[in-house]
């Protein structure tokens, strides 16, 4: 979502106030961001994801639970603003755990930017950060991302387009969800390069569906209206793609018009299996919450320093979506986890 320059301002400012007010109490927790010392006894790690309610954030919260109850005497604070475009709100809930006095974060910014100064000053009055699924610009080198490798499952994305398309000349729509969020630049990013190597694969059209269902029929009709010869929708995130395919049916035109969506919550996995859509590039949530969880405990119980790690995905298709490996990851759980530990 687009920020206003004042707005950014203002937050940077809270966010410096913030962290000197913080500075006053250093000497409690360190100011080390808690890479110096190890913590004893309970510990209660707060993880904030982008928005609550969707599928996918639903199951990085099973993961993370996963990890508490696994390493044991750990409590999940789970909160977490209504809707993507609330950046301030999440900016806020950040400053609050801060207040708090959370012994870890584990979040998911909603805009790599704006987030960047509340990440900062939580360093800065001595709490650790780990990111989940989405990073800061710029992100300090002590914060690590548990993340999906976006640019290469947008690329991917392309080439599954292009292979249900076949041969020919295709006119092709991107419907991507939230400017400004890293995982958005990057799946942008990738899936245009992706393109690049298709040359029978025109992009005609680009909307923001803003993680709504109902935003991603609306600017998804406008597309089909716009280009009549659309043949083929990568949309980016779970909205999109349930807000694409319920455009496309009410277009009639289900099967004539190509989807490629991403993620994997039931009404998506069951426009699979329907052949509503052609293929979905499905994340590990679960291993997000998972590894943000378990390697912050690890962190403040053994001084463990934090590594950036890719969570994986998963290409599905009616072909192989009953297979053991694809049902792992699209029904995981905590006794048998698609984690790597």
């Amino acid at each position: 979502m687009a920020r206003s320059t004042k707005a950014r301002f203002g937050l940077a400012v809270f966010a410096a106030m913030t962290a000197l007010a913080a500075g006053a109490c250093v000497d409690v927790r360190d100011g080390s961001g808690g890479g110096d010392t190890t913590t004893d006894g309970p510990l209660e790690i707060a993880v904030v994801p982008k928005a609550v309610g969707h599928e996918f954030w639903n199951t990085v919260q099973a993961g993370a639970e996963c990890a508490a109850e696994t390493a044991g005497d750990v409590t999940v604070e789970w909160d977490g603003v209504d809707a993507e475009t609330d950046v301030e709100g999440q900016f806020d809930l950040i400053q609050n755990f801060v207040t708090k006095d959370a012994d870890g974060i584990v979040y998911a910014a909603t805009d790599s930017a704006a987030l960047a100064p509340a990440t900062q000053s939580a360093l800065d009055a001595g709490v650790p950060v780990a990111m989940i699924d989405s990073g800061t610009d710029p992100q300090p080198d002590e914060v690590p991302l548990y993340a999906t490798d976006n640019r290469a499952g947008a690329t991917e994305a392309a080439n599954l387009l292009a292979e249900a398309l076949g041969e020919g000349s295709h006119d092709v729509a991107l419907i991507e969800f939230q400017p400004g969020s890293q995982t958005n630049t990057e799946r942008v990013e990738g899936f245009t390069e992706g393109l690049s190597a298709h040359e029978g694969l025109n992009l005609v059209g680009q909307q923001p569906s803003h993680s709504d269902v109902n935003e991603a029929r609306r600017v998804t009709e406008d597309l089909l209206t716009a280009n009549p010869d659309l043949a083929g929708i990568f949309a980016a995130n779970e909205p999109s793609v349930l807000g694409a395919v319920q455009a496309v049916e009410a277009a009639g035109r289900t099967g004539e018009v190509v989807i490629i969506g991403w993620d994997a919550a039931p009404d998506e996995i069951a426009a699979l299996r329907d052949g509503q859509i052609a293929a979905l590039v499905v994340q590990n949530p679960f291993n997000m919450g998972y590894l943000g969880v378990a390697n912050m405990v690890e962190h403040l119980r053994e001084g463990t320093p934090m590594a950036s790690a890719d969570t994986g995905v998963t290409f599905v298709t009616p072909e192989n979506i009953d297979t053991a490996e694809v049902q792992a990851v699209l029904e995981p759980s905590c006794d048998n986890p698609p984690v790597d530990q």
